[in-house]
């Protein structure tokens, strides 16, 4: 019924954000169209380039996304790492290769499929469909096209993934050693009683050291001034009058006034289009029957609704359809809600859906806001407007102010009333923390680690980063690349050293340990039995569960050495193997579904990989190395 993309609005537009969001999140909308320099080039993928700035940038769209979606929770160490910057980076490519392989498919959506998927994400609402785009930084001919690659990806991958499948035997093996146990008995060598028995020599560090240089490197910095011209920083200098206030009110008294607003709620007694003179006969006569007890009971209405009416969609919220926007119903109906007063009950309205009961359940009139309510609204808006227009007229005096004094920020920041701020400790590559900052803006990063910005000391250009937003900087002191001396870590060295030669004595005396019992079963020294499964959360450590349930079980009693992290080593006698009860058939359903769904990902996996190699995918970056702790 009609009702059904109304109700799941959010629903639907929840599916066009899943859709279309995550490829910004890891690209970023540049990324379609910036070919990047050579110099900054981190990969090629068909002959296109992949820059590093795009590679940061979309590194930073991740973090805001999650940190959006988790708030406090989120700690972005997570994604701070050369692995997740790593994934980032194949995420990338793979958005590229696919690019290729859908143009040289011609794969293309046709206007019908892209306007169905738009009625059902917007319902014709067009001012929700450039919301849409808005928010995504691209005109609506942006997002158009952004859809419809994204909807041939989707071609592309449900050809691959919907042709998977898994032979039944597999699936059935698989599901019997999901309920499969093993009893488990743990002796664990911990690192941390062989601390004492360490002797950390000063060659040994030395010798670490000299090892991994890289975890030592200190890349170059500089301590440098920046000033940011935005209309923000003009606030001070823009004022807005009542009288200009008064006559903006005067002038646009219709955009403060809000309409009449009607929520409503109906019963439906379902017709047919094919229907018979003599069942439109009977719906007309059961819908009268129920008005009769709609009547008798007005208050009744959405009970007697969630009862009888024929609507699925609305009958569950006891008929309610919400708020009337006009063209969402039929002609009749439409017609009918607007005659009604608030809690009047209609006469029988019949459309091409059947019979209709409608009820006005409120009614809120339409409203204007006085002078006194709207004036804040208006004041921003037309200081926004004034700052818009300032920013204009004064970014042309900063740029050359800039450029005739380029010994220093002063002058500018002086005429044109802005402050001028300090950084220290600012590398070619920021934290990701501070990638909200204006001066984390790669282009401007360039500019200030140019030669002649940290030879001569000079301004450099004003550079845009962000709308509306110049920055431009001056370098005070430059750093080169260095290495932390040996001995401002080697109280570190020392603590990592002797961790490691702790974690070497402990795997040594649990693989004496292991060689001893597999040449002869001893179960002395061992803890008492559990019983270990893949559908249980284990009571060893979880490496040491994923290696016992991996081990060769066919002569028993079977034994495992494992490396336990942050523990030590852990020797694992299996006494027993038990199969647990066969899954139910729904269940195994369900893992059959699961199994070719994975065997899917694995066909869409090496598809990509395919793809790498005809598109001559290249790696030309170096992956950031994590910084050893100095704390």
């Amino acid at each position: 019924m009609f009702e059904f993309i109304r109700n799941h609005q959010r629903w639907m537009y929840g599916i066009l954000l899943i859709l279309i969001v995550p490829s910004f999140v890891l690209v970023g909308v540049s990324s379609y169209t910036d070919k990047g320099s050579d110099a900054n080039t981190v990969a090629t993928v068909d002959g296109q380039k992949i820059t590093q700035q795009q590679w940061d940038n979309a590194q930073r769209s991740q973090i805001e996304r999650y940190r959006q979606a988790m708030g406090d929770k989120f700690d972005q160490k997570v994604l701070d790492t050369p692995e997740a910057r790593q994934a980032i980076l194949d995420s990338l490519i793979n958005e590229r290769v696919i690019t290729a392989e859908i143009a040289r498919s011609h794969l293309t959506v046709t206007d019908p499929v892209l306007a169905a998927f738009y009625s059902e994400a917007f319902q014709g609402n067009v001012q929700e469909y450039q919301a849409a785009a808005a928010r995504l930084g691209l005109t609506t001919a942006g997002l158009d096209a952004r859809v419809r690659r994204d909807l041939a990806e989707q071609q592309l991958n449900s050809a691959i993934q919907a042709s998977a499948f898994a032979p039944r035997t597999i699936a059935s093996r698989l599901s019997d050693m999901s309920e499969q146990e093993r009893e488990v008995q743990e002796l664990l060598f911990p690192a941390a009683q062989y601390l004492a028995q360490v002797k950390v020599t000063d060659a040994m560090v030395k010798a670490f050291y000299d090892k991994n240089t890289k975890l030592f490197e200190v890349p170059a910095s500089v301590k440098a001034e920046y000033v940011v011209f935005d209309p923000a920083s003009l606030d001070s200098q823009v004022a807005v009058s009542d009288a200009e206030v008064e006559a903006f009110y005067k002038a646009n008294s219709s955009r403060f006034g809000t309409a009449e607003q009607r929520t409503a709620s109906h019963i439906l007694v379902k017709v047919a289009p094919t229907a018979t003179a003599a069942e439109r006969a009977t719906a007309q006569a059961k819908a009268q029957a129920i008005l009769a007890e709609v009547r008798k009971a007005p208050a009744q209405f959405a009970s007697i609704a969630k009862a009888k009416s024929e609507d699925v969609g609305s009958a569950e919220l006891g008929g309610d359809l919400g708020v009337v926007a006009k063209d969402t119903f039929s002609k009749p109906v439409e017609a009918a809600l607007y005659k009604l007063k608030q809690g009047e009950i209609s006469d029988l309205v019949s459309d091409e859906y059947g019979v209709h009961i409608l009820t006005l359940s409120a009614l809120k009139p339409a409203a204007i806001k006085s002078f006194d309510e709207a004036k804040a609204d208006i004041v921003a808006e037309l200081k926004k407007q004034k700052l818009s227009k300032k920013y204009s007229e004064l970014a042309e005096v900063f740029t050359n102010t800039l450029y005739e004094q380029a010994e220093s920020l002063k002058p500018a920041a002086d005429k044109l009333k802005l402050k001028v701020e300090t950084i220290d400790g600012l590398t070619r590559t920021p934290s990701p923390a501070l990638a909200q900052a204006p001066f984390a803006n790669a282009k401007f990063l360039a500019a200030l680690f140019s030669d002649d910005a940290i030879k001569n000391k000079r301004n450099t250009e004003p550079v845009q980063a962000g709308p509306n937003t110049l920055i431009a900087g001056r370098v005070i002191a430059f750093k080169p690349a260095s290495k932390r001396p040996l001995a401002e870590v080697d109280a570190v060295i020392r603590q990592r050293v002797t961790m490691e030669e702790a974690a070497s004595m402990a795997r040594k005396a649990g693989e004496a340990k292991l060689a001893a019992v597999k040449a002869r079963d001893d179960a002395s020294g061992f803890g008492s039995a559990n019983m270990v499964s893949r559908n249980k959360q284990p009571s060893i450590a979880m490496a040491a569960a994923i290696e016992v349930l991996r081990a060769d079980v066919s002569k028993l009693p079977a034994y495992v050495g494992v490396e336990v992290p942050g523990q030590g080593y852990g020797v694992y006698r299996i006494g027993k193997v038990a199969q647990g009860a066969a899954p139910d058939p729904a269940r195994r359903k369900a893992e059959m579904e699961q199994i070719n769904g994975a065997v899917g990902a694995q066909d869409l996996y090496h598809f990509i990989d395919g793809l790498k190699q005809k598109s001559k995918v290249k790696l030309t970056h170096a992956l950031p190395t994590a910084t050893l702790a100095t704390n």
